[in-house]
């Protein structure tokens, strides 16, 4: 593994354990030329997807992104990073098993909305104020109603 600091091709493992609940190994690792201390993530993937965007644009299935759809919808939101990553590492297996390679961005959008609806309300929200493209205020009451719909009914 590279490292980040000065570019040495030649790092040592200091310390392994598992990660987010097992689907993952941290690695702890130095570099001997600078001294610099990184970590890094493995994770087991089963296939490589491609989001197909709206346009019909295919690129590469990015995990780091859709953590990062995540972060954004829940900025300064008080909720448990842990549950975060078990969202977003459900939402990857459940891509990875879907059997399909081709995942329409649509369907990884529905995804990250159910998942957000199941831990803020807020960063539901927000998400699929942008996901959904709002243009005006009734679009936000409408999001309401449905939120509201599905507290007294579930």
């Amino acid at each position: 593994m590279r490292c980040p600091y000065c570019q040495s091709e030649d790092t040592q493992v200091k310390d392994s354990r598992p990660a987010e609940d097992g689907s993952a190994i941290r690695r702890r690792r130095v570099c001997p030329d600078c001294g610099g201390r990184f970590t890094t993530f493995e994770r087991v993937q089963l296939r490589d997807l491609v989001v197909v965007k709206k346009s019909g644009r295919k690129v590469p299935f990015d995990r780091d992104k859709l953590a990062r759809s995540f972060d954004i919808a829940l900025r300064k939101r008080n909720v448990d990073p842990e549950r975060v990553e078990r969202a977003v590492t459900g939402i990857v297996r459940q891509l990875e098993s879907s059997g399909e390679v081709e995942i329409p961005a649509g369907d990884i959008g529905n995804l990250v909305m159910e998942a957000l609806k199941a831990l803020d309300d807020v960063a539901y929200v927000r998400f699929a104020s942008v996901y959904r493209n709002f243009r005006e205020a009734k679009d936000f009451h409408e999001l309401l109603g449905e939120l509201k719909a599905d507290e007294t009914t579930g």
